[in-house]
């Protein structure tokens, strides 16, 4: 479900589940294991996540929250974020059209985002029931509190100029052009020492005191051990 590649400290991850590159499990577990081959890889300057098909990815397979299959899911996603925030290289993502739910928690994860113009960003997982684990420990981080409850209390979807005024992108293109901007963009940071951008993205995390683990554990007790035992 995804294809990858590396060369001169470009990492590349491509969503390629068609048409909209829903993630179940095994795509998950894909994206993982590539990550964690990827460890200790001291010339890995960036990783970047991108796709093929209509969009980005318009989230996590709805089936797969169901019941027994909840825990499981939960940790093959959140398994991406422990390490992607583990092994310490810049992570961007270059995204189009639905960038939705587990598809936009993977995105805004990222250090750096280019979107085109097409993009939709949003957590709608509240009107289905449940919320998002990651985008709630991320994006009051990112954008405050009060943002952060109108997006994931409500479940709207935004447009990519939006999401860069909240913080969530970095830029936005013109439809057609996100390849070559995205080329352009993380053309800089591949110029730069892949242990100093490591030590770097560690400072930043270390001045903000924001570690992942303790409050994605406390996230993770109230979604699988409180939301999921609820009829709602």
């Amino acid at each position: 479900f995804i294809e990858t590649d590396f060369a001169d400290g470009l990492g590349t991850i491509i969503l390629n589940r068609p048409p909209a590159n829903v993630l179940n499990i095994a795509m998950m577990e894909e994206i993982s294991d590539r990550l964690e081959a990827w460890q200790g890889k001291k010339d890995l300057k960036v990783v970047l996540f991108k796709a093929e098909g209509k969009c980005f990815s318009a989230g996590v397979d709805v089936g797969e929250h169901m019941g027994g299959l909840a825990p499981k899911m939960i940790e093959a996603f959140h398994r991406i974020f422990r390490l992607m925030e583990k092994f310490g290289a810049l992570n961007m993502a270059s995204v189009y059209g639905n960038c939705l739910g587990g598809g936009c928690e993977l995105a805004i994860f990222c250090d750096l985002v280019v979107a085109d113009e097409s993009a939709k960003l949003g957590q709608p997982e509240i009107q289905v029931g449940v919320f998002p684990p990651i985008a709630a420990q991320l994006m009051p981080r990112i954008m405050g509190r009060k943002a952060a409850m109108d997006l994931i209390l409500s479940g709207r979807i935004i447009s990519a100029e939006e999401a860069q005024r909240l913080g969530l992108v970095n830029k936005v293109v013109k439809e057609g052009d996100l390849e070559s901007e995205t080329n352009a963009f993380l053309k800089p940071y591949l110029r730069l020492s892949a242990e100093v951008l490591r030590i770097t993205k560690k400072a930043v995390s270390a001045g903000l005191r924001d570690h992942l683990e303790p409050s994605l554990k406390a996230i993770e007790d109230i979604y699988l051990n409180e939301l999921m035992k609820t009829h709602d």
